[in-house]
């Protein structure tokens, strides 16, 4: 079986993440008149060693859609700029106040808090740049910017963001936290996919299947990072844990219980699979990749 057809993500990341990680370098190279702080910590949170899983979304949806990954590396690298740019922000003293990303230092740390909210200001607008100068025909373009914008906007990633600041104070359940999530972490994860999609030129009814999976992966993807802020450590997890629980923010395992959470998160990855049967043998890194949401442990 070849690394293409692989069922396992490791391997379809050993595949994937070094072409990922030059597109990322050569979009954040910056040209004359950034300043050279700026531009450190922009490429400090960017090129920080990570799983790169909203890119590899990108460039698998690509293939499950008959496309080519150069044509869906700007996309793959825009979404990332705009992961970057969000857990820079979400880190700040303001907001989750985090002094551990990945292991490391978070921007504010290495840096000071006004260097990284610009470097965040930054990322934010590179991603745009990277999709109107590098993404061809200029329509495909302009769609990309369309459902980025959309994506990470105050509907979606940002309203998420401010409802799961104000959760403790709104009244709800498992029906609030859904709708948090589908938009904080969710939103980012399905227009990855879309993006993979339109590059590639899909039709609308694969456009479709894919932004079912990625609705599906989504909440999974939050459920379980719910369940490793209560189950794993800081040095698994390269970032403080048992932080959500001393904030009183609402979480599935405190709603659901970890049993239940865990029942949960495995019948959404199953329905993601199903999803994709009318892609084939096209989807398994997609498959792949739902898997690992399962299995990964930071």
């Amino acid at each position: 079986m070849s690394e293409k057809h692989s069922d396992s993500f490791s391997e379809h990341s050993r595949r994937l993440l070094p072409t990922i990680e030059a597109a990322l370098d050569r979009f954040s190279a910056m040209g004359e008149g950034c300043p050279d702080r700026l531009r450190e910590a922009m490429r400090y949170s960017l090129l920080a060693p990570g799983k790169r899983l909203r890119p590899m979304l990108v460039l698998l949806a690509a293939e499950a859609c008959g496309g080519a990954i150069e044509a869906a590396l700007p996309a793959a690298s825009a979404v990332e700029m705009v992961h970057a740019y969000s857990l820079i922000h979400d880190d700040l003293p303001a907001m989750d106040d985090d002094d551990l990303r990945r292991g490391r230092p978070t921007c504010h740390k290495a840096f000071d808090e006004a260097t990284a909210i610009l470097a965040g200001d930054a990322l934010l607008t590179l991603a745009f740049e990277t999709l109107a100068a590098h993404v061809r025909p200029d329509s495909v373009a302009a769609q990309s910017c369309a459902s980025l914008a959309e994506a990470a906007g105050g509907c979606k990633l940002v309203g998420g963001q401010a409802d799961d600041m104000a959760a403790p104070q709104l009244s709800g359940g498992i029906e609030l936290l859904e709708a948090i999530h589908r938009r904080k972490t969710g939103a980012m994860i399905e227009v990855s996919l879309h993006l993979g999609g339109l590059s590639a030129g899909a039709q609308s009814s694969s456009l479709d299947i894919l932004n079912l999976y990625g609705r599906k992966v989504g909440l999974a993807f939050q459920i379980t990072d719910d369940l490793l802020d209560v189950r794993s450590s800081e040095e698994e997890m390269g970032k403080k844990v048992g932080k959500d629980a001393e904030r009183g923010k609402l979480t599935f395992p405190g709603l659901l219980g970890i049993d239940q959470s865990v029942r949960r998160a495995a019948e959404l990855i199953e329905e993601a699979v199903t999803a994709l049967i009318p892609f084939g043998d096209a989807a398994v890194g997609l498959r792949a990749l739902a898997r690992f949401v399962l299995e990964r442990n930071r």
